[in-house]
């Protein structure tokens, strides 16, 4: 079995659980982006997996989103090699998976981390959960939000989510679909692996034909859409007004923008 330093990853009864672990608050660098990206496909080329959970060890951290080191004072083609990772390569992997993948939020998700759950099947989160997308608070474009965010909450709602760049709770995301099921802390595991025990035990070949149709009706455009978003944020981070925005709040202070 493969070992990984920032994530643990196991299989019970036909599960993969896929849990990071980054403390201390499971921010993407190249590494940990990796390892994720790993760890599905190890699931993905596993027979015995018929379904994938991913989670977090982090009592109340989901993922944070990115480290921003690996924007700050970076050239473009760094900054795209990440993006290619975290937009791309994710993405097309959860699109050929073959088999149910589920985000278990247990805590704050952000930027990436919206990414990371946006990626999987379904969404179920805790009580304690919450929700943003403050890249625009830097000076960035919530770029790859713009594909799918609209088709899930309705354009207005979308627009108003990610151009304010504020937090929302559980309540809101479920009040909008964006997750599946709002569920007490202490039973959030064992829900989540409920549902996944529930997918495992329907025909493997079902579900992976199933899911294929399922993806092409639904995403068909949406690796085009990728790409776009890759060059539109990797633009943006090399402006003045994103390094300052990063540089801010990194300090701690109020980004100085014209």
């Amino acid at each position: 079995m493969q070992k990984f330093e920032f994530l643990e990853y196991k299989i019970k009864s036909k599960i993969a659980h896929i849990c990071i672990n980054r403390p201390p608050i499971n921010a993407f660098n190249i590494q940990l982006l990796d390892e994720i990206l790993n760890a599905l496909k190890l699931a993905k080329n596993d027979a015995n997996v018929r379904v994938v959970l991913i989670k977090s060890k982090l009592e109340k951290i989901f993922c944070a989103g990115l480290d921003l080191d690996i924007l700050l004072d970076k050239p473009i083609l760094k900054v795209r090699e990440f993006l290619e990772r975290l937009y791309v390569k994710l993405w097309d992997l959860q699109y050929n998976m073959g088999k149910p993948t589920i985000a278990v939020v247990n805590g704050s998700a952000r930027g990436g981390g919206m990414t990371l759950a946006i990626s999987c099947d379904v969404i179920i989160a805790s009580e304690n959960a919450s929700f943003g997308y403050p890249e625009i608070n830097l000076g960035l474009p919530p770029a790859i939000h713009f594909i799918h965010l609209p088709k899930i909450v309705g354009r207005y709602k979308a627009f108003e989510l990610l151009f304010s760049g504020r937090v929302f709770d559980t309540k809101e995301a479920f009040s909008i679909g964006l997750i599946n099921k709002i569920i007490s802390k202490s039973n959030l595991n064992k829900e989540a692996e409920n549902m996944a025990l529930i997918f495992s035990k329907k025909s493997a070949n079902a579900i992976k034909l199933s899911r294929a149709a399922f993806m092409r009706a639904n995403d068909f455009d949406y690796r085009r859409s990728v790409a776009n978003a890759v060059e539109d944020f990797c633009n943006a981070t090399v402006t003045p007004d994103a390094q300052e925005g990063l540089k801010a709040f990194l300090e701690k202070r109020k980004p100085k923008w014209d």
